[in-house]
């Protein structure tokens, strides 16, 4: 057993592919970051790690059952003695109109009496930017783009500063791209004069990767702060920097692959249509009668055959129609449930049935995959050709996982990742 130090960053994942994706970057810079999944094992970490991530579900949570979560999460975190924390949420800052990002502001500006609580959104590098308060997906408006089709966060408003104030118990401020591509000083000079106008929380804007540097250099005299994956990252490289080059990766486990698509909307939908060239594929219709136990046991008899002898997908991807009818029966929140409930009974009897290597497409999916499994910690690998996502359960029945979010990844990644999950 190592000896335990305190780490100097934690951070709190609305989701566990976002918080693998940032991890990735940390273990591809060579600084240990473990990923647990249960905040309670989280807090005896002795890993002797210098971040430390606890990824949740609670994007779409309600908000009390959030913020208890969130609660949890944190308390962990400051069991160990982290320096800094951050809540981590995706690039498109997915949320619905109740919370719950506001509502980890307002958390984090109260337990550590941080004022001003930075929070800063978008991902240039995959074209999700913020200009002016405005989050662009795809150099389109967010509610003009393909993310107006996601069947739970839609993000009807683009306005960031508006939208986000009615979680937040005062109105946002905002420091723009105008400030920061002026540099720190002016950057200082626009954020103390936003503080001085009353404003709590502020966000800040992220049009390039400049946007982003300056940004991370306001966040290092932060206790606590709200971001998505590049600010995140940035200052976790700035923080843990004398660490680098000190961790050694894990390795891939062999054995029979599947693959998990819980996603829905277009990224996902050419994903599984480049698979199904080569690959067979099981799509289960949610308006099924049946019930979910038989639903997974019919799924798992489909799939025994198939275990070993080459790798299969099953899915609850539908299109917008079909998308449409189930939530129209069962509700926006109650359709996605009830995926995640088919695929994480089915993860569990895959694994019964030898499977080692295993995709999940989806962040809400692959919370309800990994607990239906009872994975507690993960190591991810460092980032490839595919980004992050690729991780390993290590202990007595080691299991190689790639967790990915539905709205990322070329038509042909999953074929790939399958290639690169070989040993």
């Amino acid at each position: 057993m190592s000896e335990r130090s305190e780490p100097v960053y934690g951070i709190l994942s609305d989701d566990f592919t976002g918080g693998l994706l940032v991890a990735s970057y940390f273990e591809e810079a060579g600084i240990k970051c473990p990923v647990y999944f249960d905040p309670a094992v989280a807090a005896a970490d002795d890993s002797g790690a210098p971040i430390v991530v606890v990824a949740g579900r609670m994007r779409l949570s309600p908000p009390a059952d959030a913020l208890a979560e969130m609660t949890r999460g944190l308390d962990s975190l400051d069991a160990l003695g982290c320096g800094t924390v951050a809540y981590k949420a995706c690039a498109s800052f997915d949320s619905t109109e109740e919370g719950n990002i506001g509502i980890a502001a307002d958390l984090l500006a109260d337990r550590y009496s941080q004022v001003p609580m930075l929070i800063s959104a978008g991902f240039p590098e995959f074209r999700a930017t913020v200009h002016q308060g405005y989050l662009f997906y795809q150099a389109t408006l967010v509610n003009e783009s393909v993310k107006r089709f996601d069947p739970v966060t839609p993000m009807p408003d683009p306005n960031l500063v508006r939208f986000l104030s009615h979680q937040t118990r005062s109105p946002l401020g905002l420091v723009s791209h105008l400030e920061l591509i002026q540099g720190e000083a002016a950057a200082r000079a626009a954020l103390a004069g936003v503080v001085a106008a009353g404003h709590r929380h502020v966000l800040l804007d992220s049009s390039d990767a400049h946007d982003i540097e300056i940004s991370t250099q306001l966040a290092l005299d932060s206790r606590a702060f709200v971001a998505s994956d590049p600010l995140v990252v940035g200052f976790g490289l700035a923080r843990a920097a004398a660490f680098r080059g000190t961790a050694t990766p894990p390795k891939q486990v062999d054995g029979p692959a599947a693959v998990l698509v819980g996603s829905v909307g277009p990224v996902a939908e050419g994903q599984l249509a480049a698979f199904c060239a080569s690959h067979e594929i099981l799509t289960l219709d949610l308006l099924d009668e049946r019930t979910e136990d038989a639903q997974i046991k019919a799924a798992l008899d489909w799939a025994r055959c198939r275990i070993g002898a080459a790798p299969f997908a099953i899915t609850t991807c539908a299109d917008a129609a079909g998308v449409g009818r189930a939530q129209e029966k069962m509700g926006r929140i109650g359709a996605a449930r009830r995926a995640e409930r088919l695929l994480a009974g089915i993860a569990r009897g895959l694994h019964a049935g030898g499977v080692r290597r295993l995709i999940v497409v989806g962040g809400e999916t692959s919370g309800s995959v990994i607990g239906a499994l009872g994975i507690a910690r993960v190591r991810a690998l460092g980032r490839g050709p595919l980004g992050g996502g690729f991780c390993i359960a290590e202990g007595e029945d080691p299991m190689s996982l790639f967790l990915k979010s539905g709205k990322l990844g070329t038509p042909d990644v999953l074929l790939r990742a399958l290639e690169a999950m070989r040993p």
